[in-house]
Protein backbone atom coordinates (compact mmCIF):
# COMPACT_ATOMS: atom_id res chain seq x y z
CA UNK A 1 0.00 0.00 0.00
CA UNK A 2 1.18 3.50 -0.74
CA UNK A 3 1.75 5.79 2.17
CA UNK A 4 -0.92 8.43 2.69
CA UNK A 5 -0.34 12.12 3.42
CA UNK A 6 -2.99 14.55 4.61
CA UNK A 7 -2.11 18.03 3.34
CA UNK A 8 -3.63 19.84 6.29
CA UNK A 9 -2.92 21.16 9.76
CA UNK A 10 -6.61 20.87 10.72
CA UNK A 11 -7.15 18.68 13.79
CA UNK A 12 -10.71 18.01 12.58
CA UNK A 13 -9.57 16.66 9.22
CA UNK A 14 -6.92 14.60 10.97
CA UNK A 15 -9.56 13.12 13.30
CA UNK A 16 -11.84 12.32 10.37
CA UNK A 17 -9.11 10.57 8.38
CA UNK A 18 -8.01 8.59 11.45
CA UNK A 19 -11.47 6.96 11.52
CA UNK A 20 -10.46 4.92 8.47
CA UNK A 21 -7.72 3.12 10.40
CA UNK A 22 -5.08 3.71 7.73
CA UNK A 23 -1.64 4.99 8.68
CA UNK A 24 -1.01 8.51 7.43
CA UNK A 25 1.22 11.53 7.88
CA UNK A 26 0.07 15.13 8.23
CA UNK A 27 1.96 17.96 6.59
CA UNK A 28 0.85 21.56 6.40
CA UNK A 29 0.97 23.17 2.97
CA UNK A 30 1.57 26.90 2.88
CA UNK A 31 -0.63 28.39 0.18
CA UNK A 32 -2.50 31.62 -0.43
CA UNK A 33 -6.18 30.82 0.19
CA UNK A 34 -7.65 34.09 -1.06
CA UNK A 35 -10.24 33.77 -3.86
CA UNK A 36 -9.33 34.95 -7.33
CA UNK A 37 -11.34 37.71 -8.98
CA UNK A 38 -14.77 36.40 -10.06
CA UNK A 39 -13.92 32.87 -8.85
CA UNK A 40 -17.00 30.78 -8.06
CA UNK A 41 -17.17 28.95 -4.72
CA UNK A 42 -16.88 25.53 -6.39
CA UNK A 43 -13.90 26.66 -8.50
CA UNK A 44 -12.25 28.06 -5.38
CA UNK A 45 -12.49 24.85 -3.34
CA UNK A 46 -11.35 22.76 -6.33
CA UNK A 47 -8.32 24.99 -6.86
CA UNK A 48 -7.33 25.18 -3.19
CA UNK A 49 -7.80 21.46 -2.45
CA UNK A 50 -5.60 20.58 -5.41
CA UNK A 51 -3.04 23.30 -4.63
CA UNK A 52 -2.65 22.01 -1.06
CA UNK A 53 -1.94 18.49 -2.28
CA UNK A 54 0.33 19.68 -5.11
CA UNK A 55 2.38 21.78 -2.69
CA UNK A 56 3.52 18.55 -0.99
CA UNK A 57 3.98 16.37 -4.07
CA UNK A 58 7.74 16.92 -4.42
CA UNK A 59 8.31 16.12 -0.75
CA UNK A 60 6.30 12.89 -0.83
CA UNK A 61 7.10 10.76 -3.88
CA UNK A 62 5.33 7.39 -4.03
CA UNK A 63 2.46 8.65 -1.87
CA UNK A 64 -1.23 9.36 -1.98
CA UNK A 65 -1.68 13.00 -0.97
CA UNK A 66 -5.07 14.26 0.19
CA UNK A 67 -5.96 17.94 -0.06
CA UNK A 68 -9.18 19.55 1.10
CA UNK A 69 -10.61 23.02 1.41
CA UNK A 70 -13.95 24.39 2.53
CA UNK A 71 -15.97 27.55 2.11
CA UNK A 72 -19.35 28.61 3.36
CA UNK A 73 -21.72 30.37 0.95
CA UNK A 74 -24.56 32.62 2.05
CA UNK A 75 -26.56 35.02 -0.14
CA UNK A 76 -24.23 34.21 -3.06
CA UNK A 77 -21.21 35.39 -1.05
CA UNK A 78 -18.22 33.32 0.00
CA UNK A 79 -17.79 33.55 3.75
CA UNK A 80 -14.33 33.45 5.20
CA UNK A 81 -13.27 32.59 8.71
CA UNK A 82 -14.44 35.35 11.03
CA UNK A 83 -11.11 35.86 12.88
CA UNK A 84 -12.88 38.07 15.48
CA UNK A 85 -15.74 37.68 17.93
CA UNK A 86 -17.53 40.65 16.39
CA UNK A 87 -17.40 39.17 12.90
CA UNK A 88 -18.50 35.74 14.21
CA UNK A 89 -21.46 37.40 15.93
CA UNK A 90 -22.37 39.26 12.71
CA UNK A 91 -22.20 36.08 10.62
CA UNK A 92 -24.34 34.06 13.02
CA UNK A 93 -26.89 36.88 13.33
CA UNK A 94 -27.30 36.95 9.56
CA UNK A 95 -27.72 33.14 9.45
CA UNK A 96 -30.62 33.08 11.94
CA UNK A 97 -33.49 31.19 10.28
CA UNK A 98 -31.50 30.87 7.03
CA UNK A 99 -29.75 28.21 4.90
CA UNK A 100 -25.96 28.23 4.53
CA UNK A 101 -24.24 25.97 2.00
CA UNK A 102 -20.84 24.51 2.72
CA UNK A 103 -18.70 23.41 -0.21
CA UNK A 104 -15.78 21.12 0.52
CA UNK A 105 -13.20 20.47 -2.15
CA UNK A 106 -11.33 17.17 -2.16
CA UNK A 107 -8.19 16.29 -4.11
CA UNK A 108 -6.15 13.10 -4.23
CA UNK A 109 -2.76 13.08 -5.92
CA UNK A 110 -1.04 9.77 -6.61
CA UNK A 111 2.62 10.71 -6.92
CA UNK A 112 3.44 7.15 -8.01
CA UNK A 113 1.50 7.70 -11.21
CA UNK A 114 1.59 11.48 -11.49
CA UNK A 115 -2.21 11.54 -11.51
CA UNK A 116 -4.81 13.44 -9.56
CA UNK A 117 -8.54 13.66 -8.92
CA UNK A 118 -10.49 16.63 -7.65
CA UNK A 119 -14.16 17.16 -6.82
CA UNK A 120 -16.36 18.89 -4.29
CA UNK A 121 -19.30 17.99 -2.11
CA UNK A 122 -21.90 20.27 -0.59
CA UNK A 123 -23.74 20.18 2.69
CA UNK A 124 -26.49 22.56 3.76
CA UNK A 125 -27.08 23.87 7.26
CA UNK A 126 -30.47 25.35 8.10
CA UNK A 127 -30.14 27.55 11.16
CA UNK A 128 -32.97 27.90 13.66
CA UNK A 129 -34.02 31.35 14.84
CA UNK A 130 -31.21 32.51 17.13
CA UNK A 131 -31.47 35.11 19.88
CA UNK A 132 -28.72 37.66 20.43
CA UNK A 133 -28.03 36.12 23.85
CA UNK A 134 -27.63 32.63 22.32
CA UNK A 135 -25.21 33.96 19.72
CA UNK A 136 -23.17 35.83 22.32
CA UNK A 137 -23.01 32.77 24.57
CA UNK A 138 -22.09 30.49 21.70
CA UNK A 139 -19.29 32.72 20.41
CA UNK A 140 -17.88 33.26 23.91
CA UNK A 141 -17.91 29.55 24.77
CA UNK A 142 -16.89 28.01 21.44
CA UNK A 143 -14.58 30.73 20.05
CA UNK A 144 -15.23 29.62 16.41
CA UNK A 145 -12.92 32.29 15.00
CA UNK A 146 -11.01 29.93 12.69
CA UNK A 147 -14.10 28.14 11.33
CA UNK A 148 -15.88 28.99 8.09
CA UNK A 149 -19.40 30.06 9.00
CA UNK A 150 -18.47 30.89 12.61
CA UNK A 151 -19.43 27.53 14.11
CA UNK A 152 -17.98 24.12 14.86
CA UNK A 153 -20.13 21.14 14.06
CA UNK A 154 -17.89 19.06 16.35
CA UNK A 155 -18.96 21.02 19.41
CA UNK A 156 -21.81 23.30 20.41
CA UNK A 157 -22.47 24.25 16.78
CA UNK A 158 -25.11 21.53 16.62
CA UNK A 159 -27.26 23.60 19.01
CA UNK A 160 -27.63 26.32 16.36
CA UNK A 161 -29.37 24.22 13.72
CA UNK A 162 -32.90 23.34 12.75
CA UNK A 163 -31.71 20.65 10.35
CA UNK A 164 -28.85 19.46 8.13
CA UNK A 165 -29.09 18.32 4.51
CA UNK A 166 -26.52 16.45 2.47
CA UNK A 167 -25.06 13.09 1.48
CA UNK A 168 -22.02 12.90 3.77
CA UNK A 169 -22.03 14.66 7.16
CA UNK A 170 -18.22 14.50 7.21
CA UNK A 171 -18.31 17.06 4.41
CA UNK A 172 -19.52 19.67 6.89
CA UNK A 173 -16.55 19.01 9.17
CA UNK A 174 -14.14 19.34 6.25
CA UNK A 175 -13.34 15.98 4.63
CA UNK A 176 -15.85 14.09 2.44
CA UNK A 177 -15.04 10.56 3.59
CA UNK A 178 -17.49 8.68 1.37
CA UNK A 179 -15.89 10.00 -1.83
CA UNK A 180 -12.39 9.74 -0.34
CA UNK A 181 -12.96 6.07 0.53
CA UNK A 182 -14.01 5.40 -3.07
CA UNK A 183 -10.86 7.05 -4.38
CA UNK A 184 -8.62 5.27 -1.88
CA UNK A 185 -10.11 1.89 -2.83
CA UNK A 186 -9.44 2.64 -6.49
CA UNK A 187 -5.84 3.61 -5.62
CA UNK A 188 -5.23 0.34 -3.77
CA UNK A 189 -5.62 1.69 -0.22
CA UNK A 190 -8.97 0.20 0.80
CA UNK A 191 -9.50 0.67 4.55
CA UNK A 192 -11.30 -2.68 4.73
CA UNK A 193 -8.70 -4.81 2.97
CA UNK A 194 -5.40 -3.06 3.69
Amino acid sequence: MSRIVLASSSPWRRDLLSRLGLPFTCASPDIDERPLANETPSALVHRLALAKAQRLADDFPQHLIIGSDQVAVFADQILGKPHSEQRAHEQLSSFSGQRVRFLTGLALIDTRLGSHRVAHEHYDVIFRQLSEAEIETYVAREQPLDSAGSFRMEGLGITLFERLEGDDPNTLIGLPLIRLCQWLREAGADPLTT
